[in-house]
């Protein structure tokens, strides 16, 4: 890898780029799907190739391949060259870089069991295993188990001095559950951790045992039928309580999304939109949320999706204020981002491939714990709404006015969970939204969900971030059926 990285920054230097990096990526990748009793499939794919970056009289220039030969390398190295003089004919101001001293060193994902060591037939077993659990429960029509984990080993040198070899890994599993009503045909289902693919970490193996999916196969499943019967979650302004995986992608969507700089300056609004939180916002007195409100951008977090040792730029992994006691405080970087704003880059670009063109990306973008046990929290709510697990979303292209379906709710009663309830769901403006917000439950609580499929740009590249948060109570949000409140 590093040969063929620095034979390609040679080339491009020698064809006239005053900076080039190079990324040499490998990624293999396995999964199992289980559908109805039955293993629906089993795929294992590797993918291997390289690229060169560099500025050419001021402009970016890429090109990348999968034929890992000297040749080639000093080729693409000459295509990058010629792409950036192109540009440049047409480009606006000149690109600037953040400085960054010359990085070298390595990072492991750290683990205690490699998911690609346990035999196969121990992983499908599992799933097969939990899928029982749920067929197990009269009224459960359909039923899915998966799991998915990847290794990507890559080598990024720089023209600046820069080398770093990384190898990540990622790993996770869910279960689901859907009831139909034979009459009606309506359909409810549960999820378990997670809604929308499955739960994810920077982890081993022993990330998927712990979920204990089996044990959990049933529950989801009586949940799933219950909803069946259970009568719509009523509107109106109510007390909110938050799940920690619902609040977490509250989080990404209405937080992560728009503090990507990129974003806010308008060089990228593909596939999810701009953003509300533009530069004059960074001024120290925006509120974004209440005083209980902090959020962070931490790459360094233990074990959570967003997590590594240096960005795809090779700039270090770090943690970054985002908002503080409800005062937004700072953006998601690049090295050529960050200089228009008068900054430095925080790390926040990655890559989903070899053949992709690095871009601002979330890390683990997390709400910082309270200090309140959920149990006080419920008891401390006279009447409310409790909502879990992610059922559908609809957000503006501001990342600005919302509305989120969840799986699964309870009605609170004078401190006490009490009637199940289906359908539910919230609306709000993001900055009103966060600014009711009066409870967060404490680090005891606190858990980092993780989405290995968030899309982004055009051709669409998906990347896997991590958000921390724990269950959090909201005031006044219109519940069901209702104006943006």
């Amino acid at each position: 890898m590093r040969d063929l990285a620095i034979r390609a920054i040679n080339a491009a230097r020698q064809f006239g780029a005053s900076y080039v990096d190079v990324r040499v990526m490998e990624r293999t990748a396995e999964g199992i799907e289980v559908k109805n009793g039955r293993v629906e499939g089993v795929s294992n794919a590797t993918s291997s190739g390289f690229n060169v970056r560099v500025i050419v009289n001021g402009a970016w220039g890429f090109a990348s391949s999968a034929r890992m030969e000297n040749a080639e390398a000093e080729r693409i190295a000459q295509q990058a060259v010629q792409i950036a003089r192109a540009s440049a004919l047409v480009a606006g101001d000149p690109v600037r870089l953040s400085a960054l001293p010359p990085q070298k060193g390595s990072y492991r994902t750290p683990m205690h069991t490699n998911p690609f060591s346990v035999p196969l037939h121990q992983k499908v077993q599992l799933l097969l295993d939990a899928d029982a659990a749920m067929q197990s429960v009269k009224g459960v029509a359909i039923t899915s188990a998966n799991m998915e984990y990847s290794r990507e080993h890559k080598f990024f040198a720089s023209s600046e001095g820069s080398e770093i070899e990384q190898e990540l890994f990622d790993t996770g599993a869910a279960i689901s559950a859907t009831a139909v009503d034979p009459d009606s045909s309506e359909m409810q289902t549960r999820s378990y951790p997670n809604s929308f693919g499955r739960q994810a970490g920077t982890v081993g193996y022993e990330f998927i045992e712990a979920m204990d999916l089996i044990n959990h196969g049933a529950r989801i499943g009586e949940e799933a039928v219950r909803l069946l019967t259970a009568p719509q979650c009523p509107s109106g302004l109510k007390t909110v309580i938050l799940d920690g995986p619902q609040t977490a992608l509250q989080v990404h969507e209405s937080c992560g999304h728009p503090i990507e700089l990129d974003r806010v300056l308008g060089y990228e609004a593909g596939f999810v939109g701009k953003s509300f939180l533009t530069t004059d916002k960074l001024n120290g007195h925006y509120r974004y949320g209440s005083n209980v409100v902090n959020l962070t951008a931490d790459a360094t977090v233990p074990g959570a999706l967003g997590t590594f040792g240096w960005d795809d730029e090779g700039v270090p992994a770090q943690r970054t204020p985002i908002v503080a006691e409800g005062i937004f405080s700072g953006y998601l970087m690049s090295r050529d981002t960050a200089p228009l704003i008068g900054l430095s880059s925080n790390g926040c670009v990655r890559s989903d491939g070899w053949n992709r063109l690095p871009m601002i990306r979330m890390t683990n973008v997390s709400l910082e714990p309270g200090n309140w046990k959920f149990a006080d929290l419920i008891a401390d709510t006279a009447d409310g709404i409790y909502m879990s697990i992610n059922k559908s979303w609809s957000i503006d292209d501001r990342r600005l006015n919302f509305q989120f379906g969840v799986e699964l709710a309870y009605e609170i009663k004078d401190g006490k969970l009490g009637q199940l309830y289906k359908n539910a769901t919230y609306t709000g403006i993001t900055p009103q939204f966060w600014g009711s917000c009066d409870a967060i439950c404490g680090p005891d609580e606190w858990t980092v969900w993780g989405t290995p499929n968030c899309g982004k740009g055009e051709p669409m590249q998906v990347m896997r971030t991590g958000h921390g948060a724990a269950p959090a109570r909201f005031r006044n949000v219109q519940v069901g059926v209702g104006r943006w409140s």
